[in-house]
């Protein structure tokens, strides 16, 4: 069913609050698309790749958050939704100070776009308390889901895992007073090197025995020398912003990378995955 072009859609469903994801993207951004499928849910942050902008895929698989979980997208060939939500207004609900038995939550209004969230509250001497927030909402019509696909990446000239994240932020950090460009290197040989230089001074700070994942490259060529080094400029304050909205250590961080054209990063959790999108510099 649609109304003027925009989808009806119906939700309804009992939540173990993540906050820490919800924190995390709030770091990142004020805004995002909620992605909505019948398994999983997409936090989408899109930049343009074009401008050099960076783009952040957080996933989270709905088993692993819902207890109730209902959905009905436009069709069933279609059965998705998009909504463009106010971080910060999430935030406000998930980080209430107060033990949360139950966190309802319920878009209501087809027309202007409303999400409702209902928080029981652990009852304090025998009584328990329910409150009810509504936010505004903006339901993404179906001309423009093309647009908010994952980037698709080519084939990977490197795939390695990153060293201990607070030791790779502290180095980047005391880096950025030299250029507002990194230099990374990376090879299938478990080996990582960035590089910073401008017209008085160059510096690289090197990682080795990182180890690349058993998958990497699988399908590469046989004639491919482990010790090849691929190379690609990114801005540093992109890669900055991104490693200080991490908040806790995931279980793999992994960097791949297509040389000179784009990098992510994927960060590997328990219950959810992150990726991170950095165009090259040209």
């Amino acid at each position: 069913m649609e109304v003027s072009g925009i989808p009806f859609l119906s939700r309804n469903f009992s939540l173990t609050t993540p906050v820490g994801v919800i924190n995390m993207l709030t770091n990142l951004a004020k805004g995002c698309i909620l992605h909505i499928c019948p398994d999983k849910l997409n936090f989408i942050l899109l930049g343009s790749p074009e401008s050099g902008g960076a783009s952040l895929w957080c996933e989270l698989p709905q088993e692993n958050f819902f207890s109730t979980f209902q959905m009905q997208g436009i069709s069933a060939e279609y059965n998705e939704i998009y909504l463009q939500v106010q971080l910060e207004n999430i935030t406000r609900v998930v980080n209430t100070p107060h033990s949360t038995e139950t966190l309802r939550i319920k878009f209501i209004n087809k027309y202007s776009g409303i999400l409702k969230f209902c928080i029981k509250q652990l009852p304090e001497s025998n009584r328990s308390r329910t409150m009810t927030y509504y936010f505004p909402i903006v339901v993404i019509p179906t001309n423009f889901w093309i647009e908010l696909q994952e980037p698709i990446v080519p084939d990977l000239d490197v795939s390695i895992y990153l060293p201990v994240l607070k030791t790779l932020k502290n180095f980047v950090e005391k880096m950025k007073h030299i250029n507002n460009h990194i230099i990374i290197e990376a090879n299938q040989n478990g080996e990582l090197n960035l590089k910073m230089e401008n017209e008085l001074v160059s510096v690289t700070t090197y990682f080795q025995d990182l180890g690349n994942p058993p998958l990497a490259l699988e399908n590469d060529s046989q004639d491919r020398h482990l010790e090849e080094m691929a190379e690609m400029h990114i801005n540093i304050y992109q890669l900055l912003h991104f490693l200080g909205g991490v908040q806790d250590n995931p279980t793999k961080a992994i960097f791949n990378m297509v040389r000179n054209r784009i990098s992510y990063f994927e960060f590997l959790y328990e219950i959810f995955s992150v990726k991170y999108f950095i165009p090259a510099l040209h």
